[in-house]
């Protein structure tokens, strides 16, 4: 190693990640060493890759006992919305990628997850329940527009009257309107949208490949004008950066149309802590300390606490006070509603060819 910082290999912008940590199941490491050759100038741009993967098991169970759902599904690995904060990383190394650049620009299509999830719907011992989409990594991120393979899945819950909660960032959703409105009328679908700060420039600093949080205040619009319920999503809230908008974002989406709220603090397992420290160095370095400090307040003294029942919430009194800060707020604004749960009862598993005809 030199006293030189590492050179980088491409120049990055529209990423958030400012690396790409080693891949903590690898059995060696790597480091670039400056040369003194480089110059940012002439480095390529680092583009976006896009794999296929062709899934054999679409729906994901889990048995977390602080989420409210025990089975997803992920039309793609990896996001190139790119949110520095986004607990979806460490993910990536399941696939022998790193977290940080590699999770935005390398990412992976699952083209048969509709097939997939047909196959399974129709298994006579499957039972319904609430299949949530967008947990892990966005839905509507840039390339669906291309791919599709979001709305092809909604299309086959569609078929089968089958529940389905949305969380996403992207004002793509808005092109399923169609679909999403006609399950709304029969109390199959809720959508969150996530808005994490009103600030345009904390926002692509933050999150650079994600829309504008006014284009995501508008698509709620968008979306509740089709009849379509909406959850307001202040996720995460980050201390001494974002915290202070807590109320106007949630008054923001209110205005909008949401009918409820929902709020998760910081977290940063793995890999993203180091990533969130070098992009605090870089884009906020006058107060990088000050976050720093009031994330492991929240987190018992370490970066991230990952224990059930405090991981999503936080501890200590700087995270009480922003409970009680989101409770009076939802509460003034009419969003402290619990919605009702979506149904099941209407499932149903659509013919499918082979079968034998009824006479009657």
């Amino acid at each position: 190693m030199t006293d030189h910082a590492a050179p980088k290999s491409h120049r990055t912008p529209g990423r958030a990640a400012t690396s790409n940590p080693d891949v903590r199941f690898d059995r060696y490491t790597s480091h670039m060493v400056d040369d003194g050759w480089a110059r940012d100038e002439e480095l390529p741009v680092l583009r976006t890759e896009v794999s296929e993967e062709m899934a054999r098991k679409i729906i994901t169970r889990n048995t977390s006992p602080d989420l409210s759902f025990d089975r997803s599904i992920n039309p793609y690995r990896g996001c190139e919305h790119g949110c520095i904060y986004c607990f979806a990383r460490p993910s990536h190394a399941f696939l022998g990628l790193s977290p940080g650049l590699d999770f935005e620009t390398k990412l992976i299509a699952r083209p048969n997850a509709a097939e997939r999830l047909r196959a399974e719907l129709a298994n006579p011992r499957y039972v319904p329940k609430t299949i949530a989409i967008g947990t892990n990594t966005d839905p509507y991120q840039p390339i669906e527009k291309e791919r599709k393979i979001m709305r092809q899945v909604l299309e086959v819950l569609r078929d089968f009257n089958h529940p389905v909660g949305i969380v996403t960032k992207g004002t793509l959703i808005e092109r399923d309107a169609d679909i999403l409105g006609e399950m709304a009328t029969k109390g199959l679908v809720r959508v969150g949208i996530s808005v994490t700060t009103l600030d345009n420039a904390t926002s692509r600093a933050m999150e650079p490949r994600v829309p504008l949080p006014a284009a995501r205040l508008r698509t709620i619009r968008r979306l509740t004008e089709a009849g379509i319920p909406v959850r307001a999503m202040v996720s995460p809230v980050v201390p001494a950066l974002t915290d202070h908008e807590l109320e106007a974002i949630l008054h923001a989406c209110a205005d909008a149309g949401a009918v409820a709220a929902s709020s998760i603090v910081l977290r940063l397992p793995r890999e993203v802590a180091t990533l969130f420290r070098d992009w605090l160095a870089e884009h906020f370095p006058d107060r990088a300390a000050r976050v720093m400090g009031r994330v492991r307040e929240l987190h018992g003294g370490r970066d991230y606490d990952p224990e059930f029942g405090k991981r999503m919430t936080g501890q200590g009194e700087w995270a009480a006070m922003i409970q009680q800060r989101f409770k009076l707020a939802t509460r003034k604004l009419g969003l402290d509603r619990s919605l009702p749960p979506l149904r099941t009862d209407l499932f149903a598993r659509p013919p499918q060819q082979g079968d034998q005809l009824s006479f009657f």
